[in-house]
């Protein structure tokens, strides 16, 4: 069920109808629980034995830390669970045919059976999310939920569950506690979070998407200028598409009293690296850096085994993305360029000396080309693009002009609003205007078939 289909609208007019007449009442969190395993559910019901399944076994993990004492032994029952589950249906056949890769180069004559499995839709997410409760729970930092039914709808919540944010306990639970107060101004700025992420996909993610694709699908023999154009457009596509989910996920909790956490704040203004892995899906970032790279010893040990944490954290990250080399590529791209830049963005030099524009565009040229390997399909196919855009030809990129200009009045609108043009921009009547264009826009110029938002991949 995607957020922007008429089955969806449907759906929820109906799921936040019965949900302001029980708010107030004992009914709330189970109703809220139902309409999420509705909406789970509605692309393979067999789903819902999954995510019920994970989100027992985290919370009996976290009942039998209290009752038992075995804290630790419940944390790893719990963190193994989730990787064992998040290893076999979305790794399993990634490692299968690697494995026979192997076998056959080394003569074996036989290999292993493929598992078959279908990857769960939003797995990554509700399993990073659950088990962020087990560990919370066990450093003390939150106490444990005692209602199943709370806890399961945690987990579950549906504006939020296939794509994120990933949301933590200590800010989400707290709030489904509590009857929420819904107030005109709640609905008002939901709605328009809304109809700003749907334009974001619809018009701009679905329309570069297209672009993206004529390139992407067959890149051998495309000439320089189409190959380097496709990766600066691939670099808008997966931030408008990516962020339309979190803008539309974030405006549905509104219209539910229901504060969800930012995701994403301009990141391709970033003016560091580090700056830009604090603006881009900073719920999975601070994920990582909570959970993986501060175990690791974060930045507390010497140099090379702070250098060692950066790497193996954002290897990770990238092989979180999904079964592909071409993500443990960008994971690596990524790391290289955290490891030579940590020095240099501390120094005086950099921050004071260096122009702002200048560190703008080189953080963003870093983090474009890096995409190449995020969205090319084989690491074969990332090869010919890099080696086309270095000794390609430089021909005419047959783009649409228009697409450039939606992507330059996009990128002078954000300039604007981190300068002290923001105040402009947040006033009332401008705010009205821009939304009201949006909705013309999308009533008038047809969206074509309704596209899945890449991050339902992962």
């Amino acid at each position: 069920m995607l957020f922007h289909t008429w089955t969806f609208v449907l759906f929820f007019l109906l799921a936040y109808g019965v949900y302001l007449g029980v708010r107030n009442t004992p009914l709330r969190e189970p109703w809220l629980l139902t309409a999420s395993y509705v909406f789970y559910g509605w692309w393979n019901p067999l789903y819902l034995l999954l995510i019920l399944y994970a989100t027992t076994v985290d919370y009996l993990a976290v009942v039998g830390m209290g009752r038992t004492g075995r804290r630790k032994a419940f944390l790893v029952l719990s963190v193994v669970n989730n990787l064992t589950m998040l290893g076999f249906f979305k790794y399993g056949a990634f490692v299968v045919r690697n494995v026979n890769a192997l076998l056959a180069q080394a003569g074996v004559g036989w290999a292993l059976p493929a598992p078959g499995v279908e990857l769960p839709v939003g797995i990554s997410f509700f399993v990073f999310q659950s088990m962020s409760y087990t560990i919370d729970c066990y450093r003390g930092r939150i106490p444990a939920e005692p209602s199943f039914v709370r806890y399961a709808a945690f987990v579950a919540l549906f504006p939020q569950l296939v794509a994120g944010p990933i949301e933590r306990a200590g800010n989400l639970l707290p709030q489904l506690r509590r009857a929420q107060t819904i107030r005109l101004a709640d609905v008002a700025e939901g709605a328009s979070m809304f109809v700003v992420g749907l334009f974001k996909k619809v018009a701009l993610a679905d329309y570069l998407g297209l672009y993206v694709a004529s390139i992407y699908d067959s890149p051998a023999g495309k000439s320089a200028s189409a190959l380097l154009l496709a990766a600066f457009v691939f670099a808008w596509q997966i931030y408008f598409d990516f962020g339309g989910y979190t803008d539309m996920a974030r405006g549905i909790g509104r219209m539910m009293g229901i504060r969800l956490m930012l995701n994403f704040r301009n990141p391709y203004l970033a003016s560091s690296l580090k700056d830009f892995w604090g603006r881009w899906h900073i719920s999975l970032s601070t994920w990582f850096r909570d959970y993986v790279y501060v175990p690791l010893g974060g930045n507390r040990s010497r140099t090379l085994l702070t250098y060692r944490n950066m790497v193996l954290t954002m290897l990770i990250s990238g092989l979180w993305h999904g079964a592909k080399w071409t993500f443990v590529l960008w994971g690596a791209w990524h790391a290289m360029g955290r490891v030579l830049t940590r020095r240099l963005e501390g120094t005086a030099f950099y921050r004071r000396r260096v122009p702002g524009p200048v560190k703008q565009a080189l953080v963003f040229a870093f983090v474009t080309f890096g995409w190449i390997f995020f969205a090319a399909h084989t690491p074969n196919d990332a090869w010919v693009i890099v080696r086309g855009i270095v000794t390609g030809p430089w021909t005419d990129p047959r783009c649409p002009a228009m697409m450039l200009v939606m992507i330059g009045l996009v990128w002078a609108y954000q300039f604007a609003y981190e300068s002290r043009a923001r105040r402009v921009l947040e006033l009332a009547p401008v705010r009205v205007a821009l939304v009201a264009a949006m909705l013309i826009y999308l009533a008038v110029v047809p969206g074509g078939k309704a596209k899945p938002f890449i991050y339902f991949q992962f």
